[in-house]
């Protein structure tokens, strides 16, 4: 199935017997659901979809996909891009990410505005719901109508862009973040994989 009739499928599963509403809140959900994870080459705007066949994706593919679907129900989207510093971030690391995000420089998440009721919706879907174990700021449940929290503190102005402008958004890596990705990929995993106290 190529990338096309995927997300027109998707859509349906996702979007069939809902009225507006509750359509954005299980597209929301499902996104949200996705395991958090930084595959760089997913990072991209004609790649993104594959997030659906590897089940992990980090910020950037998983609000390209939500945007996408948010514009199929008919709804304005732009996508909101923070600065921020992994090592100021709310996450307890583990001693050997902790050094090796003290050396990261700084990095920009990926989050969606959208229109609902003539307001822009600031709607973030990045955090699974088994990473509430750090103490992560995880969306749990979503109306459809309010903000969301971001799971990070920006270090500086939000920016916008329209969706036509996606491929400004490409973040570059080098080995130091390739080397932090992995490593945080690995302990988001061991720590989904650990049963509920």
């Amino acid at each position: 199935m190529d990338a096309t009739d995927l997300l027109e499928q998707t859509f349906r599963e996702w979007t069939e017997g809902r009225d507006a509403t509750q359509a954005r809140i299980n597209i929301y959900r499902q996104i949200r659901d996705i395991p958090y994870g930084i595959v760089p080459e997913l990072n991209h705007p004609e790649r993104y979809i594959e997030i659906l066949n590897r089940r992990m994706g980090s910020c950037t593919p998983k609000h390209f996909l939500l945007g996408n679907m948010f514009q199929r129900l008919g709804l304005l989207v732009l996508y909101a891009g923070y600065p921020f510093q992994w090592y100021e971030d709310t996450i307890e690391y583990p001693p050997g990410l902790k050094q090796l995000a003290k050396e990261l420089p700084i990095s920009h998440h990926l989050a969606c505005r959208v229109e609902v009721n003539g307001r822009f919706v600031l709607i973030d879907a990045t955090l699974d719901p088994p990473l509430k174990k750090l103490g992560l700021p995880v969306n749990e449940d979503w109306d459809g109508f309010s903000d969301t929290m971001l799971p990070m503190n920006p270090c500086g102005e939000e920016e916008l862009y329209h969706p036509s402008e996606a491929l400004l958004m490409q973040p570059h890596y080098d080995e130091t973040a390739l080397a932090f990705y992995r490593k945080l990929n690995a302990y988001f995993q061991s720590v989904r994989q650990t049963q509920p106290e």
